[in-house]
């Protein structure tokens, strides 16, 4: 699949990245659920999405999914690199070089076509929106919508970078 089209981040303004460190401090204390009920989103809306996980591609069943112990891993996973980037948002070298890891280890080794990662994004902000409905303010939202076109940026360029073509 082409990359679909190179998109540019928006500069995430001071005020932004702090609505955006707030909001995530709420989130990240419950990592390891929210990244699992995201992830179990990402599989139910996208089933395509599951070919990239032999440990849990022939699941259908959320619950059974809520209950992998690999699932679990990778939500954790996920959810600890969103951190990394969202602790760093004031160093924008750690930021890139934090998603370019993630972007080429998913290009190079799993194979994973990149528009699954504006997908996964856009099921995080819908899981942050309802289940952090009060702190998901239209601020939050904005800034928040901008933190995914910074991850989705960040690790597509790593995917031009090696060369994908799939």
């Amino acid at each position: 699949m082409e990359i679909e089209r190179w998109e540019r981040s928006e500069e995430i303004s001071d005020a932004e990245k702090k609505v955006i460190q707030e909001t995530w401090s709420r989130v990240y204390a419950n990592c390891e659920d929210v990244g699992v009920s995201i992830l179990i989103r990402f599989f139910v809306n996208f089933p395509s999405a599951k070919q990239y996980f032999s440990q849990f591609q022939h699941m259908e069943d959320p619950l059974e999914m809520e209950r992998s112990l690999q699932l679990r891993k990778h939500a954790r996973r996920v959810m600890t690199a969103i951190n990394t980037v969202v602790e760093n948002l004031n160093d924008s070298e750690k930021v890139s070089s934090v998603l370019a890891l993630v972007g080429k280890a998913h290009a190079l080794k799993h194979k994973v076509e990149p528009i699954y990662f504006k997908k996964l994004t856009g099921v995080m902000l819908e899981v942050i929106a309802e289940e952090y409905a009060n702190d998901f303010t239209p601020e939050a939202h904005s800034a928040w919508t901008k933190m995914r076109t910074l991850i989705y940026t960040h690790v597509t360029a790593a995917y031009k970078e090696v060369g994908w073509a799939q």
